[in-house]
């Protein structure tokens, strides 16, 4: 895991190297500064020796200033360093997902992915920005300052020794607890932004049915869950304090009570015990050696808490997509937009057990208008959804323009077959900017002649910015059938050889409907178009119209044809008529 993440620090790779390497710096001259401190006071002091006094006063103030200089370089390449790592993870990961298929998205939720992309990159930003600062800084302080304590007496130096194994038992017992409790932390933040996402984006349902109260409970309840983990976790991590505090005291009180007599046996006499300026320095190095202990509790703490998020970044960021382009020998170009169909199924999942799809066989000739008609789980969307390779088949062939679209390029195949899904979608922008992302170097007369086609054009000059006019995010200053109307134009820009609505026209009324429809077949002939639609007006003039029901084609046939031979249509068709059309769907 720390391999494949550590190549996210790419053109900041400097920046990680010197920070550590200024920080060692940093902790030389301070454990210098002791060893000057006691030659002042022994030498210089003592002895009344100002030549002393004034050159070591000169060496404090060099080592001093030099430790505030490595100290700065390094907190400034720590911090670069973490947050170019930070930008590049989110980036790779980002990036990672736009080429993820459905299935493989399915496997991780809106609202995880969004939670791995903040949060968790935050906290593994502060672990990085820790480890090269912090994790190097405790280990250097403690070796530089066990080794100088040892250099002026490894006797007293002991002492250091007795108290390490209690701090190591200490944090092998509590580290296995902890990583429990910050696995499920985290499984319950994607819980919480679930609830967060789902709240805000239904939020006029929400407050349509008055369930105000229902949603505070419902987020109460998983942020207390929340609250009470943590509070569980740093409990046990807050016994991690107390322990480092007996240890530190009863340091101070040992080398206290041993140094003075040393001292007292030497006679102020440093080649018979300890000078009163050495015991000095090894209070200095006591404070400082378990001081860095402290700090790699702290280094432990947050390794802690970031050993989740580097697991759930991992997953993410190692999640192989399901759907890619053939390795070599990639078909680059769709001859036309004929469609086959070869005793195709289709399952969700390897391990579903019921097929969405049941051996499905139909031809579609190039330039042909298809409506598809079924009841609710019927899978229409299902059938469309494979053609431009959101989906796989799981048995049987699918080709388009005579070839299976395995074989296709993916960018290739999916630039010749435009989808309006049956969820619209506009993104935050002008009304231009969204238009082009059917064709991101269309002119403003294309836009426009797409937009006619899609009865578009009128309700956008009406507006006072016209093509100019800002679109919240999801498109929610605009009408439900408006919003459908950009999207077809959207789809249309990219002249596509396959058109696919999918009850894409299900806000639009039947005027506008039928004017689409027959613009449709006026400018757009040589377009393969796939109309999903719940009424029958919608589809009454297509060539092909498929009858689907329980994931298979029930029929097929013209609309004449099937209203004698195929039961199902029939009924829908006199059920939606009886009284007129209109009436039905108000």
């Amino acid at each position: 895991m720390i391999k494949r993440l550590s190549r996210c620090i790419r053109e900041y790779k400097w920046a990680a190297i010197l920070s550590p390497l200024c920080m060692v710096g940093e902790v030389a001259m301070e454990v210098t500064i002791p060893l000057v401190m006691a030659a002042l006071y022994d030498k210089g002091i003592v002895l009344q020796d100002m030549t002393v006094v004034v050159t070591k006063s000169v060496q404090l103030v060099i080592c001093a200033l030099a430790s505030l200089c490595f100290g700065v370089a390094s907190a400034t390449f720590a911090s670069k360093a973490a947050t170019g790592f930070a930008k590049n993870l989110r980036h790779d990961m980002f990036h990672h997902v736009q080429s993820f298929s459905f299935s493989n998205i399915d496997r991780f939720s809106t609202a995880s992915i969004v939670t791995r992309l903040t949060s968790d990159v935050a906290n593994l930003q502060m672990s990085f920005q820790m480890m090269i600062r912090m994790a190097v800084r405790s280990p250097m302080m403690l070796i530089l300052a066990m080794i100088s304590a040892m250099g002026i007496n490894v006797k007293l130096s002991l002492v250091f020794c007795a108290a390490l194994p209690v701090l190591i038992v200490a944090l092998v017992a509590l580290v296995p607890k902890v990583f429990k409790i910050f696995d499920r932390v985290f499984r319950t933040y994607d819980r919480l932004n679930n609830v967060v996402q789902e709240n805000i984006h239904g939020i006029r349902v929400v407050k349509s049915f008055v369930r105000e109260d229902k949603e505070i409970e419902k987020f109460t309840d998983i942020s207390g869950s929340i609250y009470a983990d943590f509070c569980k976790a740093e409990r046990i991590i807050a016994l991690n304090n107390p322990i480092m505090q007996f240890c530190v005291y009863g340091c101070m009180l040992a080398i206290s009570w041993l140094g003075a007599n040393m001292v007292i046996a030497s006679g102020n006499n440093p080649e018979l015990g300890l000078t009163t300026g050495q015991l000095s320095s090894m209070f200095t190095y006591t404070t400082q050696i378990l001081s860095s202990l402290m700090m790699f509790s702290m280094v432990f703490v947050m390794l802690t808490m970031s050993r989740a998020p580097l697991k759930r970044c991992y997953e993410l960021l190692t999640e192989e997509p399901n759907l890619t382009s053939p390795e070599s020998g990639s078909v680059m170009q769709v001859k036309d937009g004929s469609i086959d169909f070869e005793n195709v199924g289709f399952r969700y999942s390897a391990t579903a057990q019921h097929r969405a799809l049941k051996e499905v066989s139909l031809h579609i000739p190039s330039g042909a208008t298809v409506g598809i008609l079924g009841g609710t789980g019927s899978s229409k969307t299902t059938l469309v959804q494979l053609i431009p390779r959101l989906y796989d088949v799981s048995e049987g062939v699918l080709k388009v323009g005579g070839v299976d679209v395995r074989e296709y390029d993916l960018q290739v195949l999916r630039d010749e077959v435009s989808m309006v899904l049956q969820k619209n979608e506009l993104f935050s922008g002008t009304i231009k900017e969204n238009l082009r992302w059917g064709d991101p170097d269309a002119t403003d007369e294309e836009l426009i002649r797409a937009c006619r086609l899609a009865c578009a054009h009128d309700f956008i000059v009406g507006f006072p910015d016209g093509y100019d006019t800002h679109i919240e995010q999801g498109g929610t200053n605009v009408s439900g059938g408006q919003k459908q109307r950009l999207c077809i134009a959207r789809a249309l820009l990219k002249k596509p050889k396959i058109l696919i609505l999918d009850d894409s026209t299900s806000a639009v009324d039947t005027k506008t409907d039928a004017m689409i429809r027959e613009a449709f077949a006026t400018e757009i002939p040589d377009t393969t178009k796939l109309i999903i639609a719940q009424r029958v007006a919608s589809v009454e003039s297509a060539d092909i119209i498929l009858v689907m029901e329980n994931g298979m084609v029930a029929a097929q046939g013209s609309h004449d044809e099937l209203l004698k031979t195929c039961q199902i249509y029939r009924e829908v068709y006199e059920s939606q008529t009886k009284g007129g059309d209109e009436e039905c769907h108000l």
